[in-house]
């Protein structure tokens, strides 16, 4: 019975599904540890994806010379 309701829930609601699915570790998360730490835990899981998600695309990890020249030259407006 409960797979059958899993089921037809990820096929008609899979957005809420998984919405759900994301709240509730959070949610536990945010009961044990405090909110604060949370707010780090989620930041460095973001931080490993977009590092993860660049090194599939077969861009540089991190973009230290793109950000560097971008820096610089809205400085050299300010010249």
């Amino acid at each position: 019975m409960w797979k059958q309701l899993w089921e037809w829930l990820w096929e008609h609601h899979r957005g809420k599904t998984a919405g759900v699915a994301a709240g509730i570790p959070l949610g536990l998360i945010y009961l044990f540890f405090g909110f604060w730490r949370m707010l780090i835990f989620v930041l460095i899981v973001y931080t490993g994806y977009y590092i993860g998600r660049r090194i599939d695309r077969g861009e540089p990890a991190l973009p230290i010379l793109e950000t560097w020249r971008l820096l610089l030259d809205k400085w050299r407006l300010f010249r």
